[in-house]
């Protein structure tokens, strides 16, 4: 073996013989496909919902503050740049949740036929869509 490269891609067979294996596949190697795109997808907004908590954390910490702490996280949450981050936190939630329901199908051992994978995952997008809309229709009606 000449480098770490080659030594990582040799494995044995059942019966003990030395094979040349290929490493994992990656990014570069497959075509996306909406199963690939929504684990990916998922991955992403669970890390976009920890950074939004410290939105949320901020606003708590405000309120606890007093009125003019508070005063300036409303100012921000009520600018264009404010509004995005709560819409695409909200999008982020929504999005996990149901990500996440047909993560726990998948773990009951539902739903692994290619054609109903394809079909959850354009469900879950649509229900996404309608929940985080949903969510900002009654969010602005209640204002």
């Amino acid at each position: 073996m000449t480098d770490t490269r080659e030594a990582l891609m040799v494995g044995r067979t059942s019966d003990g013989r030395l094979v040349q294996r290929p490493l994992s596949p990656h990014l570069q190697v497959y075509r996306p496909q909406i199963t690939s795109v929504l684990s990916i997808l998922h991955r992403a907004t669970g890390i976009a919902l920890s950074a939004g908590t410290l939105l949320l954390v901020w606003w708590l910490v405000a309120a606890a503050r007093g009125d003019a702490a508070y005063a300036a996280v409303a100012g921000f949450v009520r600018s264009p740049l404010g509004i995005l981050l709560l819409f695409g936190w909200t999008a982020s939630l929504w999005y996990h949740f149901c990500a996440g329901l047909r993560h726990l199908a998948w773990d009951a051992g539902v739903g692994y036929e290619l054609p109903t994978m394809h079909r959850s995952g354009r469900a879950v997008l649509i229900a996404t869509a309608v929940l985080t809309l949903l969510t900002w229709i009654v969010g602005v009606a209640a204002m």
